[in-house]
């Protein structure tokens, strides 16, 4: 009876379709293969095919009706990176990041700072900052295309309150067009950031707020030295979708400019649509696309590679531990 009761417990253990056997472990497997292919499906589909075709288009002249006969290998990344309109798009482009980096990561980072205090009508005040985040690119884009307008609401209030000889063509100076258009980027897109940082504010641990102010230091001290640094990882993340959000700036410009001024708040994005669509030179245009794929897949790879690692090295270890 010893020797029977020892050796039950093994033989089960042997058996195939049993918890833990190589059945139930190919079993798991078939599952999780079968619920992530129809997001595998649609990321190849959608994601990975047209990069693919992007590719290939790029090395023709085809303006998308006639077969691909006129084979012309690296003539339109040549083209584009010499013609001066493309280079201005990039530069517009590089200018969206520096404001954003400069002026609006800042300005989001105190208005969170702001809301999260205690006051009266802190979450009207929040809704109100979060608010045209919801709103459409199409509906902010037309809003603000009547606001700016010559003779518009903007023009009005300026000449009301005295500063008529401010009023500008805001959105036909080609020297003011770009700086225009950041004002209304971050009037639409700065709720995000607000709320990211509050989030991020909800992981300070207020015992090291309150004991620095127990020793003697001042708001100020406190913010600069406990709270911005612990809030970190946040803005290298809100920094991370920044950039890659300007790199890929089109909606709204293309609602209210077109890209002008004579291209002077042209992007990468709407030089493709004006050169690819509209010009119907679909190789050219595959072959810009393929260039911003590049910038942005180079610059997600570096800051992901030097900045972002240590923040999710230290998520991993802090999971471990």
């Amino acid at each position: 009876m010893a020797a029977t009761s020892a050796t039950a417990p093994t033989a089960s253990r042997l058996r195939p379709g049993r918890r833990g056997g190589p059945r139930s472990s190919g079993r798991k497997r078939w599952e999780i293969g079968l619920f992530l292919a129809p997001a595998v499906l649609l990321y190849v589909g959608f994601v990975i095919v047209p990069m693919v075709m992007a590719l290939f288009y790029s090395g023709f002249k085809w303006n998308g009706l006639e077969p691909l006969t006129r084979f012309v290998g690296l003539d339109n990344y040549k083209r584009a990176l010499s013609d001066p309109v493309f280079l201005g798009a990039i530069w517009h482009n590089a200018i969206f990041i520096l404001l954003s980096v400069v002026i609006q990561l800042p300005l989001a980072v105190s208005l969170a700072l702001l809301v999260n205090r205690k006051m009266r009508g802190r979450a009207t005040l929040r809704m109100i900052l979060f608010a045209p985040y919801v709103l459409s690119e199409v509906i902010t884009a037309v809003a603000w295309l009547l606001i700016l307008q010559p003779d518009g609401p903007v023009d009005v209030l300026l000449q009301k309150i005295g500063l008529g000889h401010y009023v500008q063509l805001w959105l036909a100076d080609g020297n003011l067009v770009l700086y225009t258009l950041f004002v209304v980027i971050t009037w639409k897109y700065i709720g995000f950031g607000i709320i990211l940082f509050l989030a991020g504010l909800q992981g300070v641990p207020k015992e090291l707020s309150e004991a620095a102010s127990i020793d003697g230091a001042g708001p100020w001290q406190i913010t600069r030295h406990i709270t911005l640094p612990l809030l970190g990882p946040t803005i290298r993340v809100q920094i991370f979708l920044s950039i890659i959000g300007c790199l890929q700036l089109f909606d709204l410009i293309w609602i209210m400019t077109l890209g002008g001024p004579a291209n002077a708040s042209s992007t990468m994005v709407t030089y493709i649509i004006q050169r690819g669509f509209q010009r119907s030179q679909f190789g050219y245009g595959s072959a810009v696309a393929v260039i911003l794929f590049t910038i942005s897949f180079a610059f997600a790879l570096v800051y992901q590679r030097f900045v972002l690692r240590r923040d999710t090295e230290g998520a991993m270890t802090r999971m471990v531990g």
